[in-house]
């Protein structure tokens, strides 16, 4: 594996680390106790679909990392999915999560 792979496959395992936490912390959050008063429970379930919402994406985004470091670890991460054609490694460094070549993306 080349330095430069090795050092986009380092950084996503730390974006995966940061959002596991994140989704913990959200988790956590959208379980604590909701207060008596109605005023306040409304603002607390609107805060709730924020946290979803929030909760959501990071989930999305773990998706794709545990895909790009699935494709890292059977050596075809640089391979387009669409086309098949080599994904440009500064493609990989903007957006290490990518499965398709800027051609494909832009489709």
């Amino acid at each position: 594996m080349s330095q430069e792979l090795l050092t986009i496959k380092q950084q996503l395992e730390k974006r995966k680390s940061e959002l596991m936490l994140r989704l913990t912390e959200l988790k956590t959050d959208v379980t604590q106790a909701h207060s008596s008063d109605w005023s306040e429970q409304a603002q607390e379930r609107e805060n709730d679909e924020v946290m979803d919402a929030l909760g959501n994406e990071a989930r999305l985004e773990l998706s794709r990392i545990n895909r790009a470091l699935e494709k890292i670890d059977v050596g075809n991460y640089t391979t387009c999915s669409r086309c098949g054609e080599e994904i440009a490694l500064n493609r990989l460094q903007a957006v290490p999560y990518t499965d398709l070549c800027i051609r494909c993306a832009e489709d």
